[in-house]
């Protein structure tokens, strides 16, 4: 206080006054500080690419100050969100080695800054008590999963005119990740193939048949061109089995993928949202983005739905949040790798005023985290909380509602037959989203959709291939 009073920062009353109260502690409570040192360590990441000319040296020593896009309110919410399904996990496997570990990163639509990020937890006294400087966002690559099919169905929206509706096969099929190597039959998680679905259904499903199936007709470079149209960088592998997520990423490529599948927005994730000199002089900051994506809006639409039907479709990965009464409206995928070894969910409210959030859990050893343990069990209850959070304290709006969709009558072709939907019937209408191509089921004539109050004619399909089915092993 008497320096305080000698440098001019206080009067000598309120000196005097000061001195003479009691001291009192005041516990310092590690929950009402701000926890995030993956955010530290991915500005001084950025900062050194995207800001060579600057000296770090300076950053370090306070002669430039760098402001995070941060928001403290969602990364409490994250971190908190993140502790209580470790826990979870935890008391059901409590006799398992080591620490589970897990990472989020939630992403604003628009252009892709991040709001909040947490790369895992640190052990102390055997148990968490602190949040990791190792940003598993950015630096663990590890395989996607069933979250990568996604960008697969997208990719045969964008090139193959495939739609929600196309009927496709799941049955057992046949793969070779190069020359000399055997040939991988594929299975599905549950151990048993449906014949022929719609897209809508495989999607919600996550049938692995399905996605191979694709990739098989549309081509891998398709599917790689997509991926790197969403914002993916990491080289992927030529494949078939890229299509179930055998390629490594990290879960920052993954979130931005999914947000811009949201948004229609192509922009590079950021987290340095200003840089100022000590002087006062603000230094200019280079982003990528947001720029409308190449992928066409019907495309956009198509996927979007679909991974609506995910939550929405009562057999799908996803649907328990829509079973416990969500109230946000969520286009999201799950993601569980071989064995269990990584648990993994992204989702995202519509459009550029909605955000993005991935989460994924595993431990760093890569060994499986149980039987069962999928990204509908695991990560899906993080990514609920997180969501509920950020929404219900109206941190960043309200969530936004998806548009209206068309809806009509579908009836059987000559080409295929049409099972009926298993969901969104009203009487004998069918709630869908179509394409500028309707491969695989076509509407009769005489049919017309509505669309805003309108009627519209339907489009006329090419004619669906004939499927060329493998010998079955079964």
């Amino acid at each position: 206080l008497t320096l305080m009073r000698t440098n001019g920062f206080i009067s000598l009353e309120a000196m005097a006054q000061c001195k003479g109260r009691a001291l009192q502690i005041v516990r310092h409570d590690e929950r009402q500080a701000l926890q995030a040192p993956a955010v530290v360590e991915h500005v001084l990441e950025e900062f050194k690419v995207r800001h060579a000319d600057l000296s770090v040296e300076d950053l370090l020593q306070g002669r430039i100050h760098v402001f995070a896009t941060v928001d403290a309110r969602v990364q409490h919410i994250v971190n908190d969100a993140l502790e209580h399904g470790l826990a979870r996990y935890e008391q059901r496997h409590p006799k398992a080695r080591g620490m589970i570990q897990g990472s989020v990163v939630v992403l604003q639509n628009r252009d892709g800054r991040i709001l909040a990020e947490t790369g895992g937890r640190q052990v102390f006294n055997g148990r968490s008590a602190s949040y990791s400087d190792y940003n598993r966002v950015t630096r663990s690559l590890r395989q996607p999963g069933s979250a990568m099919k996604p960008i697969v169905y997208l990719a045969a929206f964008r090139h193959g005119g495939f739609t929600l509706e196309t009927l496709v096969p799941d049955e057992p099929i046949g793969v070779s990740n190069g020359t000399g190597r055997p040939l991988k039959w594929i299975s599905n998680y549950d151990g048993r193939f449906k014949g022929l679905m719609p897209i809508r259904q495989a999607l919600a499903e996550s049938r692995n048949a399905v996605a191979v199936w694709i990739t098989e007709q549309i081509g891998i470079d398709s599917v790689l061109r997509t991926s790197r149209s969403l914002g993916v960088r990491t080289p992927l592998e030529r494949y078939p089995t890229t299509a179930l997520g055998a390629s490594e990423m990290n879960l920052l490529e993954l979130a931005n993928a999914y947000r811009t599948m949201a948004s229609g927005l192509v922009a590079e994730p950021y987290v340095i949202r200003s840089i100022v000199r000590d002087s006062g002089e603000e230094v200019a900051v280079t982003r990528r983005g947001p720029l409308p994506t190449s992928i066409g809006a019907g495309a956009l639409s198509l996927i979007q739905e679909g991974l609506r039907g995910v939550v929405r479709l009562p057999t799908g990965t996803a649907h328990a949040l829509a079973s416990h009464g969500f109230p946000i409206a969520i286009m999201g995928k799950t993601g569980t790798t071989n064995e269990f070894r990584d648990a993994i969910f992204v989702g995202s409210t519509y459009g550029p005023d909605g955000i993005t959030a991935a989460v994924r859990i595993g431990f760093d050893d890569n060994r499986s985290l149980g039987s069962r343990e999928t990204g509908g069990r695991v990560a899906l209850p993080i990514f609920q909380e997180l969501m509920l959070g950020v929404y219900r304290d109206k941190i960043v709006g309200a969530a936004p509602a998806f548009p209206a969709r068309m809806e009509g009558r579908i009836t059987a072709s000559l080409l295929l037959p049409i099972p009926p939907p298993a969901t969104d019937v009203v009487g004998d209408a069918v709630a869908d989203v179509f394409g500028t191509g309707h491969r695989g089921t076509r509407p009769a004539e005489t049919d017309w959709l509505l669309k805003n109050g309108r009627t519209v004619q339907p489009p006329i399909a090419r004619p669906f291939p004939q499927l060329v089915r493998e010998k079955s092993l079964f």
